[in-house]
């Protein structure tokens, strides 16, 4: 436990210096939101606030991340921020998830995602370093990948088709859209096969698991968001930002009526971040799993292996 402190220490330090030499302004902002995370896949905590009925909203949702109070401070103008600190999901716990861990989330302005996947992975390159190790690169489309792993076009092969991989696998179908499927086959049929000495980004996704990210037209039309892998652990989510209010409002309205369906709770809708979104500048940012990349470092599956103490004895 100890040398874990220890090495979370030093790796909090080599991102803050990281980013003091780019002159990019580490901020803080609110763990606790009147508005929740709508995405369907993943629950919130939430209070009440016993306090002054003029402080606003009782009900209080602490972040999944600090994104949306982050994207405020770049539409009032504060430029390029980073934010590292905790967050919180409720029903994630086990041997890689802890309900709190720590998020660091950063945006650049004037860049796009294919920018930000160079600096994302130079940050992980200088955090391997902390161990000793280095890793390659593979930088990779979204349909490149499933077509090379499993020979199947993720956009255009048939539901049946895209199953098959997973015959072997109980699941639960039930309710399962396409998407979900598509996550299935990353999480048991390709990132398995990751190196362990690479580092895998993958961008251009399927237009409907944007998130918040910017969609290019095309045939298909494809979001502009990557993800980065540390052998076959997830490190990285990144988007070029959506600054299209009406359009996010939608996809937020959208994850309302999935929820709505399978009878979960419905978190309000961060009003401020949609007031803010058509003054954001154009922008790109990411978001890395600070424990998530402390186990990658040391090869570990364990999440209890970086924490001072887990949450099954906290």
């Amino acid at each position: 436990m100890i040398a874990a402190l220890r090495q979370r220490a030093a790796l909090n330090a080599l991102i803050r210096a990281f980013f003091a030499a780019r002159d990019v302004l580490e901020v803080e902002t609110p763990i606790l939101s009147a508005a929740g995370n709508t995405e369907p896949n993943i629950d919130s905590f939430h209070t009440r606030f016993s306090g002054h009925v003029d402080a606003g909203s009782p009900q209080r949702w602490l972040r999944t991340s600090p994104e949306y109070p982050l994207k405020r401070l770049l539409a009032a103008g504060v430029g390029d921020c980073y934010e590292l600190g905790r967050v919180f999901r409720n029903g994630e716990a086990g041997g890689r998830h802890n309900p709190e861990f720590t998020m660091l989330e950063w945006y650049r302005v004037g860049w796009d995602h294919h920018r930000l996947i160079e600096e994302t992975v130079a940050l992980v390159r200088t955090a391997l370093g902390l161990v000793q190790r280095t890793a390659d690169l593979r930088v990779v489309d979204y349909r490149s990948l499933y077509q090379q792993h499993l020979g199947v076009d993720p956009f255009d092969a048939p539901l049946e088709q895209l199953q098959a991989p997973l015959a072997a696998v109980r699941i639960d179908a039930e309710g399962l859209t396409r998407d979900d499927w598509l996550d299935l086959l990353m999480t048991h049929c390709i990132q398995p096969a990751f190196d362990d000495d690479s580092m895998t980004v993958v961008h251009d996704w399927p237009a409907s698991q944007a998130a918040l990210a910017r969609i290019r037209p095309g045939t298909p039309p494809l979001a502009e968001r990557f993800e980065l892998y540390l052998g076959a652990v997830e490190l990285a989510n990144g988007y070029h930002e959506l600054n299209d209010a009406a359009e996010q409002r939608a996809r937020f309205t959208r994850d309302h009526a999935v929820r709505a369906a399978r009878g979960a709770v419905l978190p309000p809708l961060d009003e401020p971040l949609l007031q803010a979104l058509p003054e954001l500048p154009d922008c790109a940012g990411v978001a890395v799993g600070v424990d998530r990349l402390l186990m990658a470092m040391n090869r570990t599956t364990r999440i209890a292996d970086v924490l001072a103490i887990d949450f099954a004895h906290a």
